[in-house]
């Protein structure tokens, strides 16, 4: 898949590492100027030095509204708008329900739905003022079904979805396409940290189960590729979908 940003003004979010990363630089190589946005500032900053002139960094907390507002003014000062939205950024939790404390559980839900929320709704303007524009929302697999281990992040990506669904709704008037990706096990630290765990608690080795349930690891790059598809023209007529990237895993019952 190649999709064409040429010229295209983006935020992404949790860009320092990872699927973040992965998609900025296939942004930034597709012809997009990038805000690399990140907790991590240093994170953020190395990445963008490495992207070149068409990238900066902003140091930005998801759980704040004014942190977002202020990564959404670096990229109209920067670029001159926004057009695209990428809200990538999230964490774990990899452990039983009942072991889950309640600190832990509405740490997960500020981080991926709460930031989710907020990253929409400091975007609007900015793409609005563009003419209209494209919001991805990075869900997961774990968003559509359940899984031993990840039932806070399950119950988190499933609202990152409901959500998608509501804004793509809401903004269509305002020419605003909405959608989410829902990747399965990728190859990103976030997997490496549940790979002893979940083997626990299946019962098998982290290797058999991927070949078992998906074929295969996915990688940083093909999460990219569809997002780069969604941010593009291709998709012009996308809204409100959720992109399921898991080698037939939601789709096998064996």
């Amino acid at each position: 898949m190649i999709s064409d940003l040429q010229g295209r003004r983006a935020i992404i979010t949790g860009a320092a590492a990872g699927l973040g990363r992965a998609t900025a630089e296939l942004f930034v190589a597709q012809g997009a100027s990038v805000v690399v946005s990140d907790l991590d500032g240093d994170g953020a900053a190395k990445v963008a030095a490495e992207l070149g002139d068409r990238a900066v960094a902003a140091v930005c907390d998801v759980t704040s509204a004014d942190a977002l507002a202020a990564t959404v003014d670096v990229a109209v000062k920067s670029f001159g708008g926004l057009d695209v939205m990428v809200n990538n950024a999230g964490v774990e939790i990899g452990k039983p329900l009942v072991e889950t404390t309640e600190e832990e559980f509405e740490q997960l839900m500020r981080i991926n739905v709460t930031g989710t929320f907020l990253g929409i709704k400091a975007a609007v303007p900015a793409l609005v003022e563009a003419g209209g524009g494209s919001i991805v929302n990075m869900a997961s697999v774990a968003g559509i079904g359940g899984a031993p281990l990840l039932g806070a992040y399950c119950a988190s990506k499933g609202a990152v979805v409901r959500l998608t669904e509501v804004a793509a709704i809401e903004l269509k008037a305002a020419g605003i396409r909405v959608n989410a990706v829902c990747p399965a096990f990728i190859d990103t630290a976030m997997v490496d940290r549940l790979t002893t765990p979940f083997e626990a608690a299946v019962g098998m080795p982290f290797g058999e189960v991927l070949k078992l349930k998906q074929g295969r690891i996915g990688t940083a790059d093909e999460v990219a590729e569809m997002v780069a598809f969604l941010a593009s023209d291709d998709a012009s007529f996308t809204t409100g979908s959720q992109y399921v990237l898991d080698g037939g895993l939601v789709a096998g019952l064996l």
